[in-house]
């Protein structure tokens, strides 16, 4: 039997009311009557609410097929649906997800298709059925539809025909690549055949290539990289562990190191350059439960660990650290985490930071010198003078220490006794103009930790400079940046506990955001918890799809409502469909 194309649907972008908050979105189709035009990147009255996440070259055109209409009808116990339902542009008797297979091509009309990848369900396919689960179901029971990219531009219509016109490379199914991507059980012999295939989108070989290379590497296997990018290797131990305070340095007139070895004998897990720990607090016997994370700032150690803080105004967790501890002191320490590491190879170095920024790239400086690496590598600093110059005579040395180490510092405000070409290099900032007179080069790994406005407008600069993604890393102290796809003006206020009635459930710990608060069970997860306490979210899915929500679990653990189809990594969590079983403690 041949397939036909049954309906057109289209639709501009609106914006509707969910849950509070206002979401431009295009997933509400209509058919449209008569014929119409299909273009690259769209058909002519259609448009996507989230250009991020929909639309474009790979993804001009969704195709949902009758047969998933009629299963679903009976799943959901529901009446009939309207052509569109599922966001889709093209309604089809024909082409199931089980049988098409990416790099197929079809002429309809005068127009010719591609298929280039699964559909990418995300939270708004839920809206649109009333069926919050909605994401997770279409991908565990096999029927995500999928994308067209549109070869050749031309005119289509409800009733024409479709024609097979060329088999795609491989034979896989958007079934198989879709469960490839998404459920436990990827086989190497299925990624490689996956990667064989020129038209599946780059977003979709990306993913592939990451597992992939988990798969090949040796290492341990845990979470999916597809999906979630690693934090770094599985945290060497779960919740906290006690340290001893055996050094105390002053670095500059605001920062002091701790060096902290094991209070019980037994041996570390030597961090990677560039990871953080965190530090369990309570300075007041009867006063709330502190958590910080601070940057290990020297060598990786299995004896110790050294973290540097900086005394902050009104900081109660810094100020308790230079004022009230003191050498063998006890401290709460979780285990080494973060993926802000030195990456391997010979390409050359540039370690850029500001202030007490400098930790996690000083540490790399270490590693880098500890191995006497031959790659050309850049230290460059900027502070405002010498009395705040921290790690000044550690990181000279550091750098002389290297066969291609160079060395840049700039004082935005220099003192008296401030020596320009001697303690510093000269006054004013570090910028992307003072790199090229410098003759940084361009294609270097760039490695940056220090203030909010130092990131943003390095990055920026480096951006324009021509610095390409993968080249630039970046390390955030406090909060990440958010991803709410389509919620127009999201809240910028700072975390605060829920509105209402406090909780009466276990304790609820988002660390980055420093705050506290007992968990309610009015809510249905810990994403609904964090977005009513206002703390910088990460999601998409919101049914334990996309790991677009995963985060770090340092200590507790969670039950899952409903299971995600493919656990977090070691470590790490879902927050979108969690609950707290007891305390927990959220890198977020």
């Amino acid at each position: 039997m041949s397939a036909r194309l049954v309906s057109v649907n289209i639709g501009l972008p609106r914006n509707i009311n969910w849950r509070g908050k206002t979401v431009r979105t295009g997933i509400w189709k209509s058919p449209a009557p008569g014929r119409v035009v299909v273009r690259k990147l769209n058909i002519d009255g259609d448009g996507q609410g989230d250009l991020a996440g929909h639309g474009g070259v790979n993804r001009a055109v969704m195709v949902y097929q009758l047969d998933s209409y009629r299963y679903w009808e009976r799943e959901l116990s529901r009446i009939r649906f309207s052509y569109g339902q599922f966001g889709e542009n093209f309604t089809v008797d024909g082409l199931p997800d089980l049988e098409v297979c990416i790099g197929d091509r079809y002429r309809i009309g005068t127009a010719l298709f591609e298929v280039s990848q699964p559909r990418v369900t995300c939270y708004r396919v839920g809206i649109r059925m009333d069926e919050p689960q909605m994401a997770a179901l279409m991908a565990a029971h096999h029927r995500p539809g999928f994308y067209f990219r549109v070869l050749e531009e031309g005119k289509v219509g409800a009733g024409d025909e479709i024609v097979k016109v060329a088999d795609g490379p491989e034979h896989m199914s958007v079934a198989e690549i879709d469960a490839l991507l998404y459920l436990p059980g990827h086989r190497l012999e299925q990624l490689e055949r996956a990667l064989r295939i020129p038209a599946l989108s780059k977003g979709w070989q990306g993913s592939f290539q990451a597992i992939l290379q988990q798969k090949t590497s040796g290492g341990p296997e845990s979470g999916n990289p597809g999906l979630a990018p690693p934090r770094g290797p599985p945290p060497a131990w779960p919740g906290f562990r006690q340290l001893r305070v055996s050094r105390i340095e002053r670095e500059s007139l605001s920062v002091v190191s701790l060096t902290l070895i094991p209070a019980d004998g037994s041996p570390l897990v030597a961090g990677q350059a560039g990871q953080f720990v965190i530090l369990r607090m309570q300075p007041e016997p009867k006063g709330p439960v502190l958590l910080r994370n601070y940057s290990l700032s020297d060598l990786p150690s299995a004896d110790h660990y050294r973290v540097s803080i900086k005394l902050e105004v009104n900081g109660v967790a810094s100020t308790y650290l230079h004022e009230q501890v003191r050498v063998g002191h006890l401290l709460d320490v979780a285990a080494p985490r973060g993926n802000f590491t030195l990456q391997s190879g010979d390409n050359q170095v540039v370690l850029l930071s500001a202030g007490v920024g400098a930790t996690p790239v000083l540490a790399m400086l270490h590693s880098l010198a500890a191995e006497m690496s031959p790659r050309e590598v850049w230290w460059l600093f900027g502070t405002r003078n010498g009395e705040d110059h921290a790690f000044a005579e550690e990181s000279r040395n550091l750098v002389k220490a290297l066969p291609r180490g160079k060395s840049f510092i700039a004082y935005s405000r220099p003192g008296p006794r401030d020596r320009p070409g001697v303690d510093f290099d000269a006054p004013g900032r570090i910028t992307v103009e003072v790199l090229e007179k410098l003759g940084v080069p361009r294609d270097a790994d760039f490695y940056l930790c220090g203030p909010a406005p130092f990131l943003l407008d390095l990055s920026n600069g480096l951006m324009a400079w021509g610095v390409s993604d993968d080249r630039l890393h970046t390390e955030i102290f406090g909060a990440g940046k958010p991803i709410t796809p389509g919620v127009v003006d999201p809240s910028h206020a700072a975390p605060h506990p829920p509105e209402g009635p406090v909780g009466s459930g276990p304790r609820v710990s988002f660390v980055r955001s420093g705050l506290n608060v007992c968990w309610n069970p009015r809510f249905s997860s810990l994403l609904e918890f964090a977005e009513a306490c206002d703390v910088p979210v990460r999601w998409s899915c919101r049914t334990g799809v996309c790991h677009t929500c995963e985060s770090g679990l340092i200590s507790g653990s969670v039950d899952y409502r409903p299971e995600p189809l493919e656990p977090a990594g070691e470590g790490n969590l879902l927050i979108c469909c969690s609950q707290p079983k007891g305390d927990v403690v959220i890198d977020l």
